[in-house]
């Protein structure tokens, strides 16, 4: 569950009290606590008292090794923001009178601006979305349903949103190819002696090789268009309305920009459909749920047949089985170069990682018959 461990604040907190005192006023602060599990930001819940307007807010350190131009990240959410407020002003009969909020970023309290860089550090605070939570496993087939209808919506309120509008915050983010050359090229730098497990990851991506193209292939003949995408929909990504359980909305928001919506459907389905997670210890047992990938589709599908094209549907199986191909790649190269960019808590613990999304990738490619008949009946539906 995306969650706070509430603590108290003491000295040990006064950088983050100081921070959050140039986003609210100080003596409205309640507490700042821990929010979420994030691999590459520092991400914090503030509570507020009753005499604050709003009852709390989320406040983040950026991490600007990640996210070289910050400022780019911020306008590229302002930018957003303003856009899909005002669909949301027209009431999108789509919606059918549910619930949906999207993170909205807070000017600083002297409204000079919208963030706070502070002893070489940047910080940003944005709308908390309340009576909502996420999870990091799957609960079942109705979850499995709002998950997909939720990055549906996203897709459709954002899809009028010109891409040119957006600036490119991570220069190729999802280009497949991109990360096996890194990959080649930390793997050709290694000095250290190779374990035996790295050596079988290694082999599992050389056997593969071929074909890691296949979507900026037909992205370069026109088959596949860019558009604007979330850019990191797993399912800890989607909020889920505590009493109704439905989906209300996306966060983690900083990697929006252009690219193919096939990214975020790939990306959805390979962090929802393997039921253990992807920081289970035990690959040996991870398979693809196509049931649930069934369910995801429907629900992605209800809004999604409406911008999806004949080409879009030819190429979901392919996104379904790159994308954890893609993130195994991009695991055990930063474990190979040190573990510079995902957080990691333990010695090997991308390498962990990295051997969980090739499990999944070869249990896709396992019922691979099954996957694309789905695909197909899906995209004769209406």
């Amino acid at each position: 569950m995306r969650f706070a461990v509430s603590s108290p604040l003491s000295s040990s907190n006064s950088i983050l009290e100081t921070i959050a005192g140039l986003f609210h006023p100080p003596e409205q602060i309640d507490g700042i606590s821990q929010l979420g599990s994030g691999n590459v930001n520092d991400t914090f819940l503030v509570t507020l008292n009753r005499s604050a307007s709003r009852s709390a807010f989320v406040m983040q350190r950026l991490n600007t090794e990640v996210f070289e131009q910050p400022e780019l990240v911020m306008r590229n959410l302002l930018k957003l923001g303003s856009h899909v407020e005002q669909r949301l002003a027209q009431q999108p009969p789509e919606l059918l009178g549910r619930r949906w909020e999207v993170p909205k970023v807070l000017p600083t309290l002297d409204a000079d601006g919208h963030w706070v860089e502070h002893q070489g550090e940047f910080w940003r605070s944005i709308t908390h979305i309340g009576a909502a939570t996420t999870t990091d496993v799957i609960q079942d087939d109705l979850h499995a349903r709002e998950l997909g209808y939720g990055l549906g919506m996203f897709h459709h309120l954002i899809s009028d949103l010109a891409t040119d509008e957006l600036a490119d915050t991570l220069e190729n983010f999802h280009i497949a190819p991109a990360y096996l050359a890194e990959f080649d090229l930390v793997f050709s730098r290694s000095n250290d002696q190779i374990s035996h497990r790295t050596t079988q990851a290694v082999s599992f991506i050389e056997e593969r090789r071929q074909g890691i193209d296949v979507l900026e292939q037909a992205c370069a003949r026109g088959e596949l268009k860019r558009r604007p995408i979330h850019g990191d929909p797993k399912i800890n990504n989607v909020m889920i309305d505590n009493a109704s359980g439905q989906a209300v909305g996306l966060i983690d928001l900083d990697t929006v920009k252009p690219g193919l919506v096939h990214y975020d459907i790939g990306d959805c389905l390979r962090s929802c459909c393997n039921r253990l997670g992807e920081e289970t210890l035990d690959a040996g047992k991870v398979s693809f749920d196509l049931n649930l990938c069934r369910a995801i589709l429907e629900g992605y599908l209800s809004i999604g047949r409406s911008f999806l094209t004949p080409e879009d549907f030819r190429y979901l199986p392919d996104c379904i089985r790159l994308i954890p191909l893609e993130l195994g790649i991009r695991f055990l190269t930063d474990h190979l170069s040190g573990d510079h960019y995902f957080r990691t808590s333990r010695p090997q613990h991308n390498l962990d990682r990295a051997e969980v999304q090739f499990a999944l990738t070869r249990s896709i490619e396992n019922q691979w018959k099954d996957l694309n008949n789905l695909i197909e009946e899906l995209s004769q539906e209406r």
